[in-house]
């Protein structure tokens, strides 16, 4: 036996041993991970997919069209089986020539079909092109029912989508190439350490399936995330109000509050000083206050959208008067938020309080006839099933608002990440925004209600008035300046929806700003990174459609456009004030903001 012989064989003695330390280790993982599935909750069936109603009415729809149209289906039909039999030929003819490559491909690019082997691998080719094959005859078929009305049919196209989506074959070990690869090249290692990550998930969750999207070991929220210094100045039972601390000499008279949604946590707009929205504000001469929301337990049932009106809006504008000496502020609100601003602006109209000296809404749905893509998930087979869950539970809880919007970039947020974790074996990125997006709140349960019922459903402050603080307020009440962002992209407050609330406000001053990108990367957009542009048209009185053909495109980011409004109206410079220290309370972060 030579030398060599005798190193490959102990080669081989080792990825041996090695393999069944890792087939070992599946068993044992196996067992936690029974475990931990067998604990998690029960999700109630009508918050699962749409009623089966609606695959009811398209089966009888498809059906229907099949007995009256009959050549029309079959046409699609030949057109389907020609493309399969086609592209089989194609590759069968490739082998039989001795030819182990994959055919021309003429699909267009799709980064779920990153790894080259999905181009020059025979099988894998395979299976991509006939999975793009049954993708597009579903989509047609789906798109050529009429018989459906606009929001059926837009609901069905759409949770299609999402199974063809879940069937992709990047999301199956046994027709992944990267996976298959990795595991061979790492003994199997690849995949413990996926089954791995996958228990912790779960072992994490108490046994429900949330992928963990960022290292969560990466953040500190007060240390690495939120640092921006400041001082927690008040504190009630739905807020904590925090004061930032100046970096100018002077500052502007008119103090700036912000009101971040409370589905979320208020640092998205204090990631890092490279891209805090808070930070530069700050720099820009402001006395910048921003309230961070409890994150309500079962304890907060009842808590309404009149109290975060009542407790939170008007008792914060009062706090940041006090505090600054002023009549007079200026006020931001984020997504939810915003809306709720402005039921609360039309409430102060309506008492005759000039508190507010301008608003600015980013993300902000006011008028609901068009709900954009979120409007699946918001007719009342989801709404019923979300109304019994909080009647039972006390609040909406974090994990159904998670998935929900998940959901609607389910590739980036869900079956993307889950390869990487499961299937490969990845540790999670240290991301910031990903963080943040994980670290998730409840929703109280009346709050919730009257929030899908009385806006999402009713669209009632557009249209016949909300009910709010024992009155009822309509948009066209809003009548103080108005600065509004929306984003191009965004899935979960469409800018057409937002720009036609827009129009219908009372006031005479409005300004609408439209950002390239989404919810989120669309207005944490600092001017440093130069990344996404903005749009602008001061005509309001056009269509969505014209009014964006119309606007002019401007490179970089939109905050220095609206610093230069906001300054508009925030009157002289003044010394600057410092925010009093209060043991108590504590310093920025504050507390709310970490449970």
């Amino acid at each position: 036996m030579t030398t060599h012989d005798s190193t490959k064989d102990t080669e081989t003695g080792q990825n041996l041993e090695k393999l069944e330390a890792n087939l070992q280790r599946i068993e044992e993982l196996s067992q936690r991970l029974v475990s931990a599935m067998g604990s998690g909750r029960k999700v109630p069936t009508s918050l699962q997919g749409p009623n089966p109603d609606l695959y009811v009415k398209a089966a009888g729809a498809y059906a229907s069209e099949m007995m009256n149209n009959p050549a029309k289906m079959i046409e699609s039909q030949v057109a389907f089986w020609g493309k399969s039999v086609k592209h089989y030929v194609e590759a069968q003819h490739l082998l039989a020539q001795g030819k182990l490559e994959a055919p021309a491909d003429s699909a267009p690019r799709d980064r779920r079909f990153a790894n080259e082997m999905w181009d020059t691998n025979p099988y894998f080719n395979f299976v991509k092109q006939q999975y793009l094959t049954n993708a597009e005859a579903i989509q047609q078929s789906v798109s050529e029912i009429d018989t459906l009305d606009a929001g059926e049919q837009r609901r069905l196209e759409y949770f299609s989508q999402q199974i063809i989506d879940m069937m992709s074959p990047t999301n199956f070990l046994a027709t992944n190439p990267e996976a298959l690869s990795l595991a061979a090249e790492t003994d199997g290692e690849s995949l413990v350490a996926g089954l791995e990550n996958l228990v912790a998930d779960l072992e994490r969750n108490n046994g429900d399936l949330v992928v963990t999207l960022a290292d969560k070991d990466a953040f500190q929220v007060g240390e690495n995330l939120g640092t921006t210094p400041g001082q927690v100045v008040f504190r009630n039972r739905l807020f904590e109000l925090i004061q930032y601390t100046p970096t100018t000499e002077t500052v502007h008279e008119t103090p700036l509050i912000i009101f971040p949604p409370w589905i979320n946590k208020f640092y998205i707009l204090d990631l890092k000083p490279q891209n805090s929205l808070i930070k530069w504000a700050v720099d820009q001469g402001h006395t910048v206050f921003i309230v961070s929301w409890v994150n309500p337990d079962a304890s907060y049932r009842d808590t309404s959208m009149t109290d975060y009106v009542q407790d939170g809006f008007l008792t914060a504008f009062d706090y940041v008067k006090e505090i600054c000496g002023v009549d007079q502020v200026n006020a931001v609100g984020y997504c939810i938020a915003g809306t709720t601003l402005s039921m609360t602006l039309a409430l102060m109209a309506q008492r005759g309080d000039h508190s507010i000296k301008s608003a600015t809404l980013f993300t902000t749905l006011t008028d609901f006839s068009d709900r954009g893509e979120v409007g699946v998930f918001l007719d009342d087979d989801f709404v019923n099933g979300i109304e019994q869950e909080v009647v039972e539970s006390g609040i909406l809880s974090s994990f159904y608002m998670s998935r929900t919007f998940s959901f609607l970039r389910s590739n980036d947020l869900i079956y993307g990440p889950a390869i990487k974790s499961y299937m490969l074996g990845k540790a999670p990125p240290a991301f910031d925004l990903l963080y943040w997006n994980g670290d998730g709140t409840n929703l109280p349960a009346v709050m919730a209600v009257e929030y899908l019922r009385g806006l999402c459903q009713g669209d009632k402050f557009a249209t016949n008035g909300m009910k709010i603080a024992g009155t009822t307020v309509h948009l066209s009440e809003v009548n103080v300046p108005i600065c509004a962002i929306a984003c191009e992209t965004d899935h979960i407050a469409a800018w057409k929806s937002s720009y036609r609330g827009v129009q219908k406000m009372g006031s005479r001053d409005k300004t609408f700003i439209l950002s390239e990108s989404g919810h989120i990367a669309g207005i944490v957009n600092p001017p440093t990174k130069n990344k996404y542009g903005h749009y602008n048209n001061v005509d309001l009185g056009l269509t969505p459609d014209d009014w964006h053909a119309a606007a002019e495109k401007h490179t970089g980011s939109w905050w220095p456009r609206w610093g230069e409004w906001l300054a508009g109206h925030s009157d002289a410079m003044v010394p600057a004030r410092e925010p009093v220290a209060d043991t108590e309370l504590g310093d920025a972060p504050g507390t709310y903001v970490l449970n």
